[in-house]
């Protein structure tokens, strides 16, 4: 017995020898301490967890080198190699993780909208259930602070800037041709179905170094990466049909949508201020295809078409007769992109897309088509070496071959146009120095091989945050453009038009409530102008301003609202202007008001708009100063109903212009004056006082819920 007793007692003993005393302190990078942290030697049961004031201690048996680690929620994983003999009691100080959502945001300039935005300021179904959007995506967005409203364009016209120095992206590769067809002071519409999109990025300016050929913004179009369910969608509307299908397999998926638009029974039922001998017609599809591959790479495949046309005649101030206007255009578009990762945290972007735009037009007599192909190619890599620390950089070429053929009648044929190649590449860094301080610094250069004209431009951003709600953003950048299609078909002999941006924001989001304050300002410089014989680029100019953005989703039950309001002094001496004065697109002052109000009982949604912008400037020939004359106020009530017939079935009712405010967006005056030394005007206004829109939208899927308008 005794013999046992004593070989238990020295194992004991051996084993108290063998145990080493592993203990420390954890605190975060302020030494405040951190209680409730897990600490333990990885493969191994010895771990303990911090007490109140931050400390820990255990003993462990192991010998040799062992790995410690250390994790607590919101603060990255720690970890130590050492050797257990030599192990000292230490502080340990955790980093907080970048990961979280009170982790600043670089976004000077910048509205996101989409799930995948950690502040949304737009949902992509706010596109079709604002009241006067009619389900255009360009609609919707011009009542953000920074927008025009040019009502006889349709097209985004942002701080200054005229509606071409805006470029659209579709999953991050140009469209050449993002409008469709329209006539002379008829606006038109975006091509694009908001129902394929998860996302939506409009940068008013100070955007990223991953694009260019923008002098004043780009709007990011996302489609959605995998669908929610297979479904179809089937829409009745008083100028039209749509059908939506969408198809899901185990590793792809298919969407479609179609539309048919004639306005040929709504100008009979609700007669327009436009003498059609055939209103306007289109046929238009849009189509996405998603593979998923076994090492989580992702391929898509984006294509759209539209086939439109329409015939009439315009009045003319310098001709006693209207003159004709006929077009037929034919628009397709399509991209393809992958998204996969490789190595070591590398991502891989790889992307090409095509438009191909043709225009056969009429104008009384003369015949004018053109067309453009334009291709570009996208390569772009993601290195994230930390959390702290992520690097892009990437390049792109694009192609643009434009013909145009003019036949006049009686007379000879011209033929006009240019082949451009630009070649881009960029590197950008996002360094996050804390969670509250960051900044994304980065380059672009490129070169046009038409116009001879290299240009590199740095862009920065810094972003600081003040609390938890709140932060500051300040954004720099050169950006640069060649000049617009209508130039460069006559000449080469130009270099590219230039801005620099300067961006301060505020942004405070919490509870369902976003405000966005910022200062602009913006300098041109080598704009195009022009005289009766020759081009140049000494055109120049400035924008100013301040935008504020107000939405809340959370005060008042059932109801969403948001308030912009824009103000912006800008001039420019470019094209033709005999000084440097405010363009004819730009309001000094703009303001919207959208609302919309759930009512359970009727089961309906209830929306209003109201759209304000101060009169704009326009030359009068019959005054002594240039571009001197100011329109009156632009004033738009629009109002929208969504009834819930069932769960899967919506009529939908909306009106534009409920007051029947008479607008006038600007004057055509004659070219020559009348005996009494008059140049006489005629008024540019809306082609209609009201719009009315009514639609039956059908919604047919495995959940028996969803809806077109699943915001409901």
């Amino acid at each position: 017995m005794r013999p046992i007793i004593t070989f238990l007692l020295l194992m004991l003993t051996l084993s108290g020898a063998a145990q080493t005393k592993i203990s420390g302190k954890i605190t975060d990078q302020r030494g405040k301490p951190l209680s409730g942290a897990n600490v333990y030697l990885d493969g191994t049961y010895d771990g303990a967890t911090t007490d109140g004031d931050g400390n820990f201690s255990f003993t462990t048996t192991e010998k040799g080198t062992v790995t410690m680690k250390v994790t607590y929620l919101a603060f990255e994983p720690f970890s130590e190699t050492f050797e257990v003999g030599s192990f000292v009691a230490k502080t340990i100080s955790l980093k907080e993780s970048l990961n979280s959502l009170d982790t600043v945001v670089i976004n000077a300039g910048t509205f996101e909208a989409g799930d995948k935005s950690r502040v949304s300021v737009l949902k992509p179904l706010d596109i079709v259930t604002t009241a006067g959007s009619a389900g255009d995506i360009v609609a919707a967005l011009q009542t953000l602070p920074g927008t025009q409203t040019v009502g006889e364009s349709g097209r985004l016209f942002v701080r200054g800037g005229e509606s071409d120095e805006t470029q659209t992206f579709v999953d991050g590769l140009r469209v050449p041709q993002p409008y469709g067809a329209s006539a002379n002071n008829i606006p038109t519409r975006g091509r694009f179905s908001p129902f394929l999109f998860s996302g939506i990025s409009f940068s008013t300016g100070g955007y990223s170094a991953e694009y260019g050929e923008a002098l004043s913004s780009v709007l990011l179009l996302n489609t959605l990466d995998d669908p929610d369910q297979e479904k179809t969608d089937i829409s009745l509307m008083t100028v039209g049909l749509g059908v939506g299908n969408t198809q899901m397999w185990k590793k792809s998926s298919l969407s479609i949508n179609t539309a048919f638009i004639d306005l040929t029974p709504y100008q009979a039922a609700v007669p327009q201020a436009v003498d059609w001998n055939k209103p306007y017609q289109s046929l238009s599809g849009e189509a996405v295809y998603r593979y998923h591959f076994e090492n989580n790479g992702l391929l898509k495949v984006y294509g759209a078409f539209d086939a439109a046309n329409f015939d009439l005649n315009q009045v003319n101030i310098n001709q006693p007769e209207k003159v004709r206007f006929d077009l037929t255009n034919n628009n397709f578009y399509f991209n393809s992109t992958y998204k996969g990762s490789f190595g070591d945290n590398w991502g891989l972007t790889a992307g090409i897309s095509h438009g191909y735009g043709m225009n056969k037009i009429g104008i009384d007599e003369d015949d004018v088509d053109n067309t453009e192909n334009a291709t570009h190619f996208k390569l772009k890599f993601k290195k994230a070496f930390s959390d702290y620390v992520k690097l892009s950089f990437g390049g792109d070429y694009f192609v643009t071959d434009f013909n145009e053929h003019f036949k006049q009648f009686g007379g000879g044929k011209f033929t006009t146009g240019y082949q451009a190649n630009i070649a881009a590449g960029y590197a950008e860094a996002d360094v996050f120095f804390s969670k509250k301080l960051a900044a994304k610094v980065g380059f672009r250069g490129s070169n046009n091989d038409f116009l001879n004209r290299a240009a590199l431009m740095p862009r920065a951003s810094l972003a600081y945050k003040l609390n938890k709600y709140a932060q500051v953003s300040f954004a720099y950048g050169d950006f640069v453009q060649a000049p617009k299609q209508e130039y460069l078909k006559y000449s080469s002999q130009f270099d590219n038009e230039k801005t620099q941006h300067y961006i301060l924001n505020y942004q405070y989001a919490r509870n369902d409530q976003t405000l966005r304050l910022e200062a602009y300002y913006k300098q041109y410089k080598d704009l195009v102008k022009f005289d009766a014989t020759t081009y140049s680029n000494n055109g120049f100019g400035y924008a100013k301003g301040i935008d504020v953005f107000w939405r809340d989703n959370h005060n008042i039950k059932s109801l969403e609202y948001w308030f912009s309001y824009s103000y912006i002094d800008t001039q420019r001496d470019y094209r033709d202007f005999e000084y440097e004065v405010t363009p004819s697109f730009v309001s000094k002052h703009s303001a919207s008001l959208v609302t919309k109000y759930w009512i359970q009982s009727w089961k309906s949604q209830v929306g209003f708009t109201h759209s304000f912008n101060s009169g704009r400037p326009y030359d009068n020939p019959n005054q002594t100063n240039f571009m001197q004359g100011r329109t009156k106020a632009y004033n738009n009530l629009s109002f929208n109903w969504a009834y819930l017939l069932s769960q899967q079935k919506i009529l939908y009712f909306s009106i534009s212009n409920v007051l029947g405010t008479n607008n006038v967006f600007g004057y055509e005056y004659a070219n020559s004056p009348d005996a009494s030394g008059i140049y006489k005007s005629r008024a540019i206004t809306p082609t209609a006082d009201r719009f009315f829109f009514v639609g039956f939208f059908w919604t047919i899927s495995q959940d028996k819920k969803s809806n077109q308008l699943n915001n409901l």
